[in-house]
């Protein structure tokens, strides 16, 4: 995997101003994730912005402006954003927007009216929306997105923890959106009520990829912001669901795969 991608990483500096109400960052350079990477065979990196900083995506910006062209970025931004930080942001790397509907400081004014004001800049951008979910919640985004055909993402397995049931309503809200050519991250393990190495995880794993068969991605989630600065999942465990749900030549042919959607 020499050219591999991680589609889900996030960098931070312990200066930068962060809101309170969830974890306090440590430095986390992008040098940092890029060295532990390429030990593991991965050259590229997806820098997804932390709900911390809200809308000022300064560090992620800096960190993809040190090799232009090397990783993508996925922003957060505000409703007032200019056409011009939107074309600067492209110009780094950046090729979409996240909302995040869990974490306690996440972006979670998702509305349809939001969703609406931003849709043709983010076509004429050619930017997919990435969304951090509750599988629950599937259902209403399932319907924001028929209603704007901009490309999805999901992040973190689309939120089917262990505890979701195999006729909950999500999983039809998961067809929708794969017959409209949603995208899937393989990541977030521990985020889905399961413990280490994520076994009970396994067959929803593999009932997700068969509904989205190409339009996979897998990450890391570096630096795990659920553990503590000193106790971190190893890298190579956070792809080890992935290799156990579907193989190791899939795994390794999903993390070698530059996806269409970052390019």
């Amino acid at each position: 995997m020499s050219e591999g991608w991680d589609c889900h990483v996030h960098v931070f500096d312990a200066s930068a101003a962060a809101r309170s109400g969830h974890y306090q960052p440590v430095d986390r350079p992008l040098s940092q994730i890029e060295a532990l990477a390429q030990s593991h065979g991965i050259a590229h990196l997806v820098l997804v912005q932390p709900s911390v900083y809200g809308t000022d995506n300064g560090v992620m910006l800096r960190a993809l402006s040190v090799e232009p062209g090397r990783h993508r970025g996925v922003a957060v931004v505000a409703d007032d954003v200019t056409d011009a930080e939107l074309d600067a942001m492209h110009a780094l790397g950046v090729r979409g927007v996240r909302f995040n509907l869990v974490s306690p400081v996440g972006e979670r004014d998702a509305s349809d009216q939001r969703l609406s004001a931003l849709a043709p800049r983010l076509k004429r951008l050619g930017w997919h929306v990435q969304w951090y979910t509750r599988a629950d919640q599937l259902p209403e985004i399932a319907q924001m997105h028929g209603t704007h055909h901009l490309t999805c993402m999901l992040d973190h397995l689309a939120g089917f923890g262990a505890l979701v049931a195999g006729d909950h309503p999500a999983w039809r809200a998961a067809e929708a959106l794969a017959a409209r050519g949603a995208w899937l991250k393989l990541s977030g393990w521990y985020r889905l009520d399961a413990p280490a190495p994520y076994a009970v995880l396994l067959p929803h794993i593999q009932r997700l990829a068969a509904l989205f068969g190409e339009r996979l991605v897998w990450g890391s989630d570096w630096p795990h912001t659920m553990f503590a600065p000193d106790a971190l999942p190893s890298y190579s465990s956070t792809l080890q669901p992935l290799v156990d749900a579907l193989g190791p030549e899939r795994a390794q042919a999903i993390c070698n795969r530059r996806p269409d959607i970052y390019v």
